[in-house]
């Protein structure tokens, strides 16, 4: 039997959805990461996917939609379409279309890696977006910046490390020898046009969907140097070497990136930091020792 305050709230955000009254036949908990519960509804024969939380009132879900809409707009990768975000009785919600898992198809990766590169081919002249939005929780700035490197350092390094010191996490001399990378920048970091980034890319924010097509979820978009979002897919264990294969037969990376992937991945592991604690101060001391 189902909760009778959690069915109400339910019917309460389909009716609104879909203006009409739902005969709910299945409410199911499905994975969907540590920030929100999430879960797979069906009625009249359809299946739909609902995240909600009882935060206070925020934009995140909105973000989450537009972030969504921008990728399926630009029509280069599988992405669920989404429905509605709203409040409803204390509950930020976000309602979406509900991807069915299937077994995944021989050339997944291939093309996974081929669709990234055509992602990336959206460009603009300067780096940001219109809007902040969040990555995991925490909130995300996008403020436009004409210089690659101002924008990693302004809107990504300067607001991590200034979460981590009022949060207790680091100290004083930690951020001093973090600043101290700043200098040496220009000279590690090459120039690379301003690309459409879905901006989270990890294994936790892609699944294999419908005839075994990979589907990403959970973007935290803005338009960034590329070169951040392949090194973010190679923090947490790094997808198939088929899929960096495709990518670079597309669009093909400059020489030494390796060399630059660590320095990229100093932004996830600080929001990391943030969100779940000082165990990952190790990855960035050790990128620190190195230049500093």
């Amino acid at each position: 039997m189902f909760d009778s305050r959690l069915q109400q709230f339910l019917e309460s955000i389909i009716f609104q959805t879909f203006g009409k009254n739902p005969s709910i036949t299945e409410i199911q908990y499905v994975g969907g990461g540590c920030i929100n519960n999430t879960l797979k509804v069906s009625f009249d024969k359809e299946q739909y996917f609902v995240k909600w939380n009882e935060d206070e009132e925020n934009d995140m879900f909105q973000k989450e939609e537009l972030g969504l809409s921008k990728l399926r707009e630009v029509n280069s990768l599988n992405i669920p379409k989404t429905y509605q975000f709203g409040r409803i009785e204390g509950r930020n919600y976000l309602i979406m279309e509900f991807i069915e898992r299937e077994a995944t198809k021989d050339d997944f990766w291939e093309i996974l890696g081929q669709n990234l590169a055509a992602l990336h081919q959206n460009t603009q002249d300067t780096f940001g977006l219109d809007h902040n939005n969040y990555i995991g929780r925490l909130p995300q700035k996008n403020d436009k910046k004409s210089n690659w490197i101002d924008f990693l350092i302004d809107n990504r390094f300067e607001v991590q490390l200034g979460l981590a010191i009022y949060n207790g996490l680091i100290n004083s001399d930690f951020a001093k020898k973090f600043r101290n990378l700043y200098p040496q920048l220009p000279g590690l970091l090459v120039q690379e046009p301003s690309s459409l980034l879905h901006g989270d890319l990890w294994s936790g924010n892609f699944m294999v969907g419908r005839k075994g097509l990979p589907f990403l979820i959970d973007p935290a978009i803005y338009y960034g140097n590329r070169e951040v979002e392949i090194a973010f897919t190679q923090l947490f264990g790094g997808f198939d070497r088929k899929f960096y294969n495709a990518y670079n037969e597309v669009l093909p990376l400059e020489s030494d990136f390796q060399t630059r992937a660590e320095i990229y991945n100093l932004y996830p592991l600080l929001v990391h930091v943030n969100l779940f604690g000082t165990s990952y101060l190790s990855g960035i001391q050790r990128v620190l020792n190195k230049y500093c």
